[in-house]
């Protein structure tokens, strides 16, 4: 249950009963990969726990999970000192109208999960991305979420943070975890930050 959640940029986040929502803790250590790229392990995670119980769930970067085109799980993640706080939202039986983008639960995609049921298929998910991450390549966390994503040459609609909006289609990712995004000139993009829609 939560009382004052709230999504990226200050958004507004409802938090009905019923469905998931839980905050983790990972520690930053000196020459370990960069805390940013926890977007993007924080996604497997919770791809791989909704991936549990109905298929064809795709990511949309850098952590969104969507049924289709619409969105069934958030991420925000958080520094605060040495450690970076992941919170996670994920539609089990209810989802939002939203203005921007469409929604879905998993109940509305045949599957029942209680949030107790849900927070232990994460943690395990994310105890085994979070492993990935901090002991193997980065190429390998690259590889995992790209396997999990949209197929190249998705359409996305990028808007970044100077309020610049750029179409193009999805290219993969750099080997920073960068969105790669080929414009329609045959250039490509890499995106650091901003918000990234399927089109």
């Amino acid at each position: 249950m939560q009382t004052d959640g709230r999504g990226r940029l200050g958004r507004e986040w409802r938090s009905p009963d019923g469905n998931f929502y839980g905050s983790t803790l990972v520690a930053v250590e000196r020459g370990g990969p960069p805390p940013a790229t926890l977007a993007l392990v924080a996604g497997i995670a919770v791809h791989g726990a909704l991936s549990r119980y109905t298929p064809g769930l795709t990511l949309k970067w850098p952590n969104d999970v969507l049924a289709g085109r619409a969105k069934i799980a958030g991420v925000l993640l958080e520094r605060s000192g040495d450690w970076v706080v992941i919170g996670v939202g994920v539609n089990l039986v209810n989802h939002p109208d939203l203005s921007d983008r469409p929604s879905t639960d998993l109940a509305t995609l045949g599957a029942l999960v209680a949030p107790r049921d849900f927070a232990s298929a994460l943690a395990d998910e994310m105890s085994a991305s979070v492993a990935r991450w901090r002991h193997q390549p980065f190429a390998v966390t690259v590889a995992a979420w790209e396997a999990a994503a949209h197929p190249v040459g998705t359409a996305l609609d990028a808007a970044l943070p100077d309020g610049e909006r750029i179409a193009g289609k999805f290219d993969g990712l750099t080997v920073e975890g960068a969105l790669r995004l080929r414009l329609p000139s045959g250039e490509v993009r890499a995106i650091h930050a901003g918000d990234v829609f399927q089109v």
